[in-house]
């Protein structure tokens, strides 16, 4: 069911009983009252990822003012932002590293990435190239009750050099190049507990997706063996929404609480979405311990080779 909410005169219609939100009345921009900020921020944390259809308006400026309202923004440590900006990060099919085509949580081989994302839709297929987002809190709820208790003690490490695309079964070549040459240019590590605490709601949410390499203190197979059964928590159908995207939609996710992934669909088809992010906190465990960086932007010379 729809609600209205009060003093900002936009409409919250829920897409799933688990995740995800439909807003609409409100055009977004840096100059909304305060009282529209504190209401889509509400939604965000209650829906997990929210849309707005029609934000044609929005141009790169607009978009990372209106970002601004939400916090600092983040800009991505290894891909330079798109010209002209200050932390547009754009992903386009038609260039290496464009299609985000497995589950993951943004730029988690970092000690404090990104709490959320907002994402804008340039150029849309005819058809296909939906995205797919995870609730990774109501994941965490629904575990049984002895799983729960492992991943409370579990922590993985992060890093840049599993990124999304990269170890599937077929992969352009120009994709290939810019994993090698600028996405892993430099190397990032960073140790998270696998269950963190939401700062905002208090949640327990699950922290993995494609950036975990292992869980610490497990050999290699185990390692595997315990992220997929966790994964596939995650990632259940009924623990998902699914986005068909227009020219002009925007999409904000809380990314310390859900996963993502865009459906490479379309074939040569060209999609374009540009992303911003804002700054985040060091995550913290059940029992207080704080995620900590193990590389911090290491040359990798491999990558330069």
């Amino acid at each position: 069911m729809s609600t209205v909410v009060p003093n900002t005169e936009f409409e919250v219609i829920p897409l799933t009983g688990q995740i995800g939100a439909e807003i609409r009345g409100v055009q977004l921009s840096a100059e909304q009252d305060e009282a529209q900020i504190r209401a889509i921020r509400q939604a965000l944390l209650e829906h997990k990822v929210i849309f707005f259809r029609g934000q044609n308006h929005l141009d790169d400026l607009t978009h990372e003012a209106f970002a601004r309202r939400f916090g600092p923004l983040y800009v991505h440590p290894t891909v330079s932002a798109r010209n002209a900006t200050n932390a547009i990060f754009e992903l386009d099919s038609a260039f290496g590293g464009g299609r985000a085509n497995a589950w993951h949580t943004d730029i988690t081989f970092v000690d404090a990435y990104p709490q959320i994302s907002i994402l804008r839709a340039v150029v849309i297929p005819s058809a296909g190239g939906d995205t797919v987002w995870a609730n990774t809190a109501n994941a965490y709820r629904t575990l049984p009750q002895e799983l729960r208790d492992l991943a409370d003690k579990l922590w993985a490490l992060h890093t840049n050099d599993f990124d999304y695309g990269v170890y599937q079964d077929e992969h352009p070549e120009q994709e290939i190049e810019f994993h090698q040459k600028v996405f892993i240019q430099r190397l990032y590590e960073a140790e998270h507990p696998v269950v963190r605490v939401h700062p905002e709601t208090a949640e327990r949410t699950l922290v993995l997706g494609q950036f975990v390499k292992r869980i610490v203190g497990f050999s290699s197979s185990d390692s595997r063996r315990l992220v997929s059964i966790l994964q596939d928590h995650i990632t259940r159908l009924e623990n998902t929404v699914r986005w068909k995207w227009a020219e002009g939609d925007v999409a904000i996710w809380d990314n310390r609480a859900t996963q993502h992934y865009a459906i490479n669909d379309y074939g040569d088809k060209r999609r374009v979405v540009r992303r911003v992010t804002i700054a985040g906190d060091v995550p913290v465990s059940v029992d207080g311990k704080k995620s900590v960086l193990r590389k911090n932007g290491v040359a990798n010379n491999a990558s330069l080779a």
